[in-house]
């Protein structure tokens, strides 16, 4: 069984970590796009930014750090964002589409009518590789919102996914994140 839960632990914070390491060691051998944010494992090692994990039998698959509302200055009306979404490097798509129906099913039980995440694409998005991960998201239910400037300043995919409740889910995927705080407009903070 899967299990999808806040990161709460020193040691399971520090897991995410080496696994958003791990991961960008992995696109950077493969000459693929790496976000130019470098502090994103220190992210996860922050236990204010609530990070969440995906768990399969105790073994970290995925984290990301899940936000309700955030001002991202682009699409319309509120949401649940995936920031920084990194999953296991050389796992299949199925970790994507855990992440996808349990993002659907929590953003509806949050009462969030949409899942919203940025997805790297430093070129066109019809080029190679971001359209093969593209249409894979699109097979899964996301629609793509065009491109621009995401949150950490890297040209990004904008996706969003439909919330919609699972009642059978659980059976296969534990929830155990709790409600994530809004994150402070940056509006507010100048």
């Amino acid at each position: 069984m899967y299990e999808m839960r806040t990161l709460r632990t020193d040691a399971e914070r520090e897991e995410a970590a080496a696994l958003v390491q791990d991961r960008q060691r992995w696109l950077t051998m493969r000459s693929l796009p790496v976000p130019a944010r470098a502090d994103i494992p220190d992210l996860f090692r922050d236990p204010q930014a609530q990070p969440a994990g995906l768990f399969e039998d105790g073994k970290l698959l995925a984290c990301m750090i899940p936000q309700p509302d955030p001002d991202l200055g682009w699409g319309q009306g509120p949401c649940l964002f995936l920031g920084c979404v990194h999953t296991l490097p050389d796992h299949p798509d199925d970790i994507t589409r855990l992440i996808t129906l349990w993002a659907s099913d929590f953003a509806a039980r949050l009462d969030l009518p949409l899942v919203r995440t940025e997805a790297l694409a430093r070129h066109a998005l019809e080029a190679e590789p971001v359209a093969a991960l593209l249409l894979r998201l699109t097979d899964m239910g996301w629609d793509v919102r065009g491109s621009g400037t995401g949150r950490e300043g890297d040209r990004v995919a904008r996706l969003e996914l439909a919330a919609e409740r699972r009642s059978g889910l659980s059976a296969l995927i534990g929830c155990r994140v709790h409600e994530p705080q809004a994150a402070p407009s940056d509006r507010n903070s100048a």
